[in-house]
């Protein structure tokens, strides 16, 4: 991310005061919406409640599911820092209708000033980690020290995990969430339609981890191709995906997008896994 200015650095303190958390958190949410082009964001930071989800529109989940209070909060913040994105010419503005410009305060800042967050690049804009001519991603977010970018035209998947670009192809696989195991390295796992799947069992396009990994072996010529592959079925460290899963799912109920027999058939099937 860019450098802060001085304003954005006193914006983000004042940020942290009001909402009684550290700069650090709030610098977590910052980059993580500076990731999902201001309207989205999928972070982890112990005082958020772990990992989470945000998006503009009224979507917040935290790790801790049940504190409210700490609901609130992440929403609050998220709110008024992808408002102050909105008014940065260095990054993507997000979407507003004028009556959430004005219930954030004329973009997030004093009297309804601008607040310039950012020093500007000598290139004039914040530019893209992943290849370019991947295009615009459908969706992007960043947590703990990796960020993705998911190309579903294209069936693309861009990982940065500490710097080093990795392109995966994403096969049939529908993408819905990036994820990373706790204490497990830089273990990536995403969901889709098949449930909870690692990314590195993905065939790998491009980047550094492309001579770090074996190829997966091609099938010997007389074997007949399989009719269909049987879906991936996760480990025991991957249980709090599922049950982050099975969360997501319960949202989608609740807002009148699954049916209550929708639900249950693929909770059933998301237990299943376990």
């Amino acid at each position: 991310m860019q450098q802060l200015t001085p304003e954005g650095q006193q914006r983000i303190s004042d940020l942290a005061q009001r909402y009684y958390v550290s700069s650090d958190a709030v610098m977590t949410l910052l980059q993580a919406l500076v990731n999902g082009h201001g309207t989205m964001a999928q972070f982890y930071h112990p005082e958020l409640g772990g990992n989470g989800q945000w998006m503009q529109g009224g979507m917040t989940m935290i790790g801790d599911m049940f504190n409210n209070g700490l609901k609130a909060k992440v929403d609050g913040l998220c709110a008024e820092l992808s408002s102050l994105l909105s008014t940065q010419p260095f990054v993507p503005a997000p979407a507003f209708t004028s009556s959430q410009m004005q219930q954030q305060g004329g973009g997030g800042s004093p009297g309804g000033t601008a607040v310039s967050l950012f020093v500007p690049s000598a290139g004039g804009g914040s530019g893209s980690w992943w290849p370019g001519e991947l295009g615009v991603p459908g969706s992007s977010g960043s947590q703990n020290n990796i960020r993705y970018a998911y190309f579903p035209g294209a069936r693309r998947l861009a990982v940065d995990v500490n710097g080093r670009v990795s392109v995966y192809d994403t096969l049939d696989h529908q993408i819905s969430g990036i994820s990373q195991q706790q204490g497990g390295g830089s273990s990536v796992t995403f969901s889709s339609q098949y449930g909870v799947v690692s990314v590195l069992s993905l065939p790998i396009i491009s980047g550094d981890l492309a001579q770090q990994q074996p190829a997966n072996p091609a099938p010997a010529p007389s074997a007949p191709a399989p009719a269909e592959a049987p879906a991936p079925r996760p480990a025991a460290s991957q249980e709090g995906d599922i049950f982050a899963a099975i969360e997501r799912l319960a949202d989608l109920r609740q807002r009148g997008i699954l049916s209550e027999q929708e639900f249950t058939a693929k909770k059933t099937d998301l237990l299943s896994r376990l």
